[in-house]
């Protein structure tokens, strides 16, 4: 893609510290957006295999997305925000506001990831530690990923309809589906919601000049990928690449240029 395609568009990526979420923001402002970029320090132990750097990304702040985005020549603004608390999003689309400008691009990438399972087992092929359900495990999953998809959505929403605004991109990420999620049960749920709200605001939104997709990326390297891992994937008949962040970041920053006016209401699965 070009530079200057999102030229005075603002946007809001949620999980923007690391990974997919690092990247969208970056890709974002390298098309001309200004990017407001939300993170969560979370301790994750070194454990199950996952290289040490996956921790260290989820305890990270939002610094150094930030940096980037100034790199690009664009204003970025880094956000510490609980999307467990219903009273985030008004708090991040009013910061943005005040710092870059009105919003009208949501991307929906945080995650409070947990991994959890009807099944007894404590540990998946790959080594990584398995938690009974329990109502911690749900709710750590629906808050983030299912109820506060939700609220900004619904926020952004708000806002756009109070100023007038014609124009917006929303793009939602799912790892889960209908199907289930076998060993990241509320995870899989959790993914399932928001991909219902989002094709909800497909379909609400349309009239309102506001697109909604949901993007469902493949194993994506973003610090916890194995050699066990890359294995899985070359042995696999429905996995087929290993893909970098910046690769899933540029698919997700073109369904918010013009050129993908026409595209709303997609489950978009990358391979």
């Amino acid at each position: 893609m070009t530079g200057g395609q999102l030229e005075g568009r603002v946007a809001v990526v949620t999980g923007a510290n690391h990974g997919i979420g690092s990247a969208t923001a970056v890709a974002l402002a390298r098309v001309g957006a200004d990017v407001a970029a939300t993170f969560l320090r979370v301790q994750v132990p070194d454990e199950g295999g996952r290289p040490p750097a996956y921790a260290a990304a989820r305890a990270a702040d939002a610094g150094d997305t930030v940096a980037r985005i100034a790199d690009t020549g664009r204003r970025g603004v880094a956000i510490e925000a609980d999307l467990s608390d219903p009273a985030t999003p008004d708090a991040i689309f009013s910061r943005a506001e005040s710092d870059l400008g009105p919003v009208s691009i949501l991307i929906n990438n945080a995650s409070a990831w947990r991994k959890d399972t009807f099944g007894g087992s404590s540990a998946d092929r790959f080594g990584r530690p398995d938690e009974l359900v329990s109502a911690d495990t749900a709710d750590a999953q629906l808050l983030v990923d299912a109820r506060g998809g939700a609220l900004m959505i619904g926020e952004f929403a708000r806002r756009h309809r109070e100023r007038g605004a014609t124009w917006g991109r929303i793009v939602s990420l799912t790892s889960g589906g209908p199907a289930g999620f076998p060993g990241e049960v509320s995870y899989g749920a959790a993914k399932a919601a928001l991909e219902n709200y989002t094709m909800s605001a497909s379909a609400e939104l349309a009239g309102e000049g506001i697109t909604a997709n949901v993007v469902h990326p493949p194993v994506t390297d973003t610090g916890w990928v194995t050699d066990a891992v890359r294995q899985a994937v070359a042995d696999s008949d429905e996995l087929h690449h290993v893909a970098d962040p910046e690769e899933v970041a540029e698919v997700i920053a073109w369904l918010c240029t013009d050129a993908a006016r026409l595209v709303t209401g997609n489950v978009i699965r990358l391979r």
